[in-house]
């Protein structure tokens, strides 16, 4: 079977796993890279091991799992550590990512991530669907969702490439800055479009 491919991608808060959710609903495969990075960073595989080398067991906690915080505030620091995480998941993130492709029992599978474009991965995607927001929208869902203070959800926001830019490259854009109905609506046109494509 043919799979057609959907590159899925936003900037934080604009409701990227909102709108996988609806085209699972629909009948896709979804794969989310994000949730990927955690389970190949797990103890006992060989991202793990080779993080762990990379970067201490300072990085470990209690239950001798790699602590995501501790490891983020170490390379969201230095872009020459990020640069060495992102050698070691990449690579793993990528071949993991190809076998659940390959084996989706459905024809149109979507592959969810937010560093979609800047890893290098819209290239293999048939189609590139970019979630965007209103700044305002973001803002007050870091704050209500992730309990961020407006300083720190502020911030997280303006560290990310422009939405504009990511606009550009999309094949489709869907705004969810509305209600849920609203962002409904323009998942179920788009994905019926699909249907039509060889």
């Amino acid at each position: 079977m043919h799979k057609y491919l959907i590159g899925l991608t936003g900037n934080i808060a604009t409701g990227k796993s909102t709108v996988a959710r609806m085209l699972e609903d629909l009948g896709a495969t979804v794969i989310d890279a994000d949730a990927l990075v955690h389970e190949l960073q797990r103890k006992g595989t060989p991202a793990y091991d080779a993080i762990v080398a990379a970067f201490g067991s300072g990085i470990l906690d209690r239950a001798g799992e790699i602590d995501r915080k501790a490891l983020g505030s170490i390379v969201f620091a230095d872009p020459e550590k990020l640069r060495v995480l992102e050698s070691i998941v990449h690579p793993a993130v990528l071949s993991e990512s190809m076998r659940r492709i390959t084996e989706a029992p459905t024809r149109v599978v979507v592959y969810e991530a937010i560093k979609l474009i800047e890893a290098g991965r819209a290239e293999m995607c048939d189609a590139l669907w970019v979630i965007t927001a209103r700044s305002e929208v973001q803002l007050q869902r870091l704050m209500r969702d992730r309990h961020m203070s407006e300083t720190d959800a502020r911030q997280r926001i303006e560290v990310q490439p422009p939405q504009s830019e990511k606009i550009k490259r999309a094949t489709v854009v869907i705004d969810n800055s509305g209600s849920l109905e609203e962002a409904r609506r323009q998942v179920t046109t788009a994905f019926q479009a699909i249907e039509h494509q060889p």
